[in-house]
């Protein structure tokens, strides 16, 4: 069971991170989030709802309604997120509406951890990637591959999709609104790098008031099996800690990866739910 604590400081993270890239909507208990501008938000949204802390146990069918009105207004996709311990009804409203609802638990890094970084290949180094970084093309492409492909198995896609991917990301403009966000520090982006500079894993964290989620850790499919995201991961964390950031957390889809997780000292921290058919969090 999440410690009150804890679970209060995800909730707090989870409504105040996105005011860095949105607006706030009210609809009575649920709040939307609308970005302000073209760009590249943190990771799926803005333009979700969640129930407010204080109207978490008053949201109905009614107002699930109205927000998805609201978002249909806004050509934007229908997508609601919650901690399950904060609002355990919702689960219920939302399928009736007729919507599926997925599970995504939640793991947080013992504080008092230290955390050892685990060995890397021979030549691959990590780096905190800066909005004039050569790599970051690429950085930005390969969850796109990795989460196309899912699981842990070696697939086929490698350095020629890669180079693909991040030449459609630089020439629609993508890369461009990415930039900002590193200068400004509201998005951290770590990668695994080969000897020639491609990156072959990468994460990400978006820091607020002390607390984070690390999310978007993705490894180009053909180099899997090599420890790499297990190694960004541990990047990640330990950059956020010496950013100041105290509370280290993050949401996963399989149990495979949930193993990996634990083996770096994170454990089991509640639920986050979501409906099945928005866009991924990474």
């Amino acid at each position: 069971m999440i410690e009150p604590s804890l679970r209060a400081r995800i909730a707090h993270y989870y409504a105040t991170v996105p005011l860095v890239f949105a607006e706030a909507e009210e609809f009575g208990p649920l709040r939307l989030f609308v970005r302000r501008a073209a760009g590249a938000p943190y990771y799926g949204g803005p333009n979700h709802a969640q129930p407010t802390a204080a109207g978490a146990a008053d949201v109905t069918g009614a107002d699930i309604a109205r927000v998805r009105a609201r978002q249909r207004e806004l050509g934007v996709p229908g997508a609601i997120e919650w901690l399950d311990e904060v609002a355990p009804a919702m689960r219920g409203l939302v399928e009736a509406a007729g919507l599926p609802v997925l599970e995504r638990p939640l793991m947080v890094l013992d504080p008092h951890l230290p955390l050892a970084p685990p060995p890397l290949p021979d030549g691959v180094t990590l780096r905190a990637l800066d909005a004039d970084d050569p790599a970051l093309p690429a950085a930005l492409a390969l969850p796109r591959l990795a989460f196309a492909d899912v699981g842990t198995a070696v697939g086929l896609a490698g350095r020629t999709e890669l180079s693909a991917i991040a030449a459609t990301l630089t020439a629609d403009g993508t890369l461009e609104t990415v930039r900002p966000t590193l200068r400004a520090g509201h998005k951290v982006l770590v990668a695994a790098l080969a000897p020639d500079g491609t990156p072959l894993a990468v994460g990400h964290y978006h820091p607020a008031d002390g607390i984070t989620e690390i999310g978007g850790i993705g490894t180009l499919p053909t180099a899997r099996r090599q420890g790499l995201g297990a190694a960004v991961m541990a990047a990640l964390a330990t950059h956020a800690r010496d950013q100041g950031v105290h509370t280290v957390f993050l949401a996963y889809a399989e149990e495979a990866v949930a193993r990996i997780y634990a083996r770096l000292g994170f454990r089991p921290a509640g639920t986050t739910l979501l409906i099945a058919d928005q866009p991924a969090r990474s």
